[in-house]
């Protein structure tokens, strides 16, 4: 069944106003969405995420894995909550250590094919999670790359 895509100002998120914290929630929904879950799923699970204040790699590294897997279980995403914890720790370290910020990882890309590659370097971003996330960045990247 071919599930109706998700996009980030249905989720409250204003990637127009160019904000980090903006980023990384489409970020972080993208990494959600991305596994094969039932969209209300995933969208409870990021409402928790929300909530908690989970909405930037710093938060996610301080949470840690028993927190998050807290948090997934409370938004019911309990098929995949241990890899998703696992994840979203690895990839919110790999972000702050490669680039400090999606802002950079943008930055530093020259074209979309570019941070597509860059996006799915992180272990555990694959072609899905890339393309749900760039779905929405993509308007916003060109935008800023315009020479």
């Amino acid at each position: 069944m071919e599930q109706k895509k998700i996009y980030a100002h249905e989720l409250g998120i204003d990637l127009s106003s160019k904000q980090e914290t903006e980023y990384f929630k489409w970020f972080l929904a993208s990494l959600l969405f991305g596994k094969p879950i039932q969209q209300d799923v995933a969208k409870r699970a990021y409402g928790e995420f929300v909530k908690e204040g989970l909405v930037t790699p710093e938060a996610i590294l301080q949470a840690g894995w028993d927190k998050l897997v807290e948090v997934l279980d409370r938004g019911h995403y309990v098929r995949y909550d241990f890899s998703t914890a696992t994840k979203l720790l690895d990839v919110s370290k790999m972000l702050k250590e490669k680039y400090g910020t999606l802002t950079e990882l943008m930055k530093q890309s020259q074209s979309i094919d570019e941070l597509s590659s860059r996006l799915q370097a992180f272990k555990g971003i694959g072609p899905k999670t890339t393309e749900i996330f760039l779905r929405d960045i993509t308007p916003i990247f060109s935008k800023s790359h315009r020479c």
